[in-house]
C-alpha cells in the first residue's frame, strides 16, 4: 500500500480509543482487504492538517499455520482437553497468561506420574486455530467420542477476581467440577453465561457436531476489563499471584476429575466398620473429639454404594473434594474400601 492523503481521508484509516488516550488499541480485519494504523488518541488529536504519505510493505499469499498439540497417556484414554491460543501474544493478559498456565499445568501433570486420565493441551491461533485443528482427518470424531472435560485456558493472569463461562449445556461434568472447586477456592467468582457472554475458543470447540463440554475458567473475563484489546494489557497488568492462583484452580479441577468422580465400593461387611480397631479413631468416646475426621470416614463409608463418588460425598458435606481424598485413602490402606478404576462414559 503506497499513496498521499490528506489528514481528513487518512482519518478514516486510523484507530484509537478516546475513552483510554494512552491505549494503542488492537484492531484486526481477518476477513477483508483493507488498511490502517492503531495509534494512541492523544497522538492522532495532535496531528496537523496537509498531506501525509503511507507506506505499508505486506504480501497477502497462502501460508501455513503452527500449533502445538501435547498429549499426556493415562491409564484411561478418555481425555481432559485444554485449549489456549498464541495468536496475539503482545497482550499479557489476554494472551500469555493462558500459554503460560498451561504450560505449567502440563509441566505439573508430567511431574506426577502417568494419570488416570489422557490430557491433551492444544496451543493454537484463536479461531482460526481449533478450525484448523479440527479439520484433521478422524479428529472431530475422535474428540466427541474421548473428551471427558475440556477448559479453554484464557485472561487467567490478574488479580481483579475469578469467572466461569459454563460450558453450552451448564450442566456437564466440567460444569459441575469447575463450580464444585471455584465455590471453595474463589466463592465470589462471576458466572457468565454461554449464550450471551461465550466468545472464544469454545464457540468452535463446543460448536454442533463437535460438543466438546468446554468451560472457561478466567480471572477477569475478555472483554471485560479496560486493558483488552489494547497496549495497556502489558506485563504490568499480570501478576505472580494472579497466574499462581488460576494455576491451582484448574489444576484443582484436574484432581477433582482424577480421584472425585469414580464409584465408591465397600468390602464385604454389613454395617459400620469399628474405625479405632484399624487405627483410625481413638477409643475415647468424645462428641467434639475430631468430629470433622469422623465424619469425613463415616460418611465416605456410609456412601460407598457403587453408585456414590467423592465429589458426591464432598457435596453432600459441603466441604472440597481433595479434604476427602485422606480418608479414602486410609480406607483403601485397611482394606475397607475400592474405588473403580474403570473408565467414566460420558
Amino acid at each position: 500500500m503506497e499513496g498521499t492523503f490528506p489528514r481528513h481521508e487518512l482519518d478514516a484509516h486510523l484507530h484509537s480509543l478516546p475513552e483510554l488516550p494512552d491505549a494503542i488499541p488492537y484492531v484486526t480485519s481477518y476477513y477483508e482487504e483493507r488498511w490502517g494504523f492503531c495509534l494512541q488518541q492523544r497522538l492522532r488529536e495532535s496531528l496537523p492538517e496537509g498531506d501525509y504519505r503511507v507506506f505499508i510493505d505486506t504480501t497477502l499469499q497462502p501460508g501455513s499455520l503452527t500449533l502445538g498439540d501435547l498429549v499426556i497417556p493415562g491409564r484411561s484414554k478418555q481425555e481432559i482437553f485444554v485449549s489456549t491460543y498464541t495468536c496475539h501474544p503482545s497482550m499479557a493478559n489476554n494472551e500469555v497468561s493462558g500459554m503460560t498456565v498451561a504450560t505449567f499445568l502440563a509441566r505439573a501433570i508430567l511431574e506426577r506420574g502417568t494419570p488416570r486420565f489422557t490430557y491433551r493441551f492444544v496451543f493454537a491461533p484463536e479461531t482460526i486455530g481449533p478450525l484448523c485443528y479440527l479439520a484433521a482427518p478422524g479428529r472431530k470424531e475422535h474428540l466427541r467420542r474421548q473428551v471427558l472435560a475440556a477448559f479453554n485456558v484464557t485472561c487467567v493472569g490478574d488479580e481483579r477476581g475469578f469467572s466461569l463461562l459454563p460450558s453450552k449445556w451448564g450442566d456437564t461434568l466440567t460444569d459441575r467440577v469447575a463450580r464444585h472447586v471455584m465455590h471453595h477456592l474463589c466463592p465470589n467468582y462471576r458466572e457468565y453465561t454461554f449464550a450471551l457472554d461465550r466468545g472464544s475458543d469454545e464457540c468452535q470447540y463446543s460448536s454442533p457436531g463437535v460438543d466438546l463440554p468446554m468451560v472457561s475458567v478466567m480471572r477477569s473475563k475478555y472483554g471485560t476489563f479496560p486493558e483488552y484489546h489494547t497496549s495497556l494489557d502489558d506485563l504490568s497488568l499480570v501478576t505472580g499471584a494472579g497466574l499462581k492462583g488460576s494455576f491451582d484452580v484448574i489444576l484443582r479441577c484436574f484432581d477433582a476429575l482424577e480421584d472425585g468422580i469414580s464409584p465408591l465400593y465397600t468390602t464385604l461387611q454389613a454395617g459400620e466398620p469399628w474405625f479405632s480397631k484399624y487405627g483410625l479413631r481413638s477409643t475415647l468416646g468424645a462428641f467434639k473429639l475430631d468430629m470433622r475426621t469422623i465424619l469425613g470416614l463415616g460418611n465416605v463409608m456410609s456412601y460407598a454404594d457403587g453408585r456414590h463418588s467423592l465429589l458426591d460425598v464432598a457435596e453432600k458435606m459441603q466441604v472440597p473434594v481433595w479434604e476427602l481424598f485422606q480418608y479414602r485413602q486410609a480406607l483403601q490402606r485397611v482394606g475397607l474400601l475400592r474405588a473403580s478404576e474403570l473408565p467414566i462414559e460420558q
